[in-house]
């Protein structure tokens, strides 16, 4: 099983359809006993948070966020926990909107050096 998300900060290393997260958006990861939450902001997203549980290498959880346009959406992820080369965490994400239309999927990387 990949290292903890407690403490970690992660980002996109793409820019998704505008108005959702993208490359400057940072995710700030909390782990404790199978529970996983984050906070988000950056780029589109002025404040964003996600709550779920871990099982092994595998993250299920609800995500909400509010965008500088003002408009809330809301969501559901499964991600893939694995390690890189240099021992970054990354993440290989399914996702799919609850609050309208879309799916996809997506990669968030622990950043290299200071957020």
């Amino acid at each position: 099983m990949a290292r903890s998300l407690d403490g970690l900060v992660l980002s996109p290393v793409a820019d998704q359809a505008p108005g959702q997260v993208g490359t400057r958006t940072r995710f700030t990861y909390r782990e404790r006993d199978g529970r996983i939450s984050a906070a988000y902001v950056g780029g589109d997203v002025v404040e964003g948070h996600l709550v779920g549980t871990r099982a092994g290498d595998r993250i299920d959880f609800r995500y909400v966020q509010l965008k500088t346009d003002g408009t809330t959406s809301s969501g559901h992820c499964v991600s893939t926990v694995s390690e890189l080369p240099d021992g970054r965490v990354r993440l290989d994400e399914t996702w799919e909107w609850e609050s309208q239309q879309g799916s996809g999927t997506s990669v968030v990387e622990e950043l290299a050096g200071p957020a």
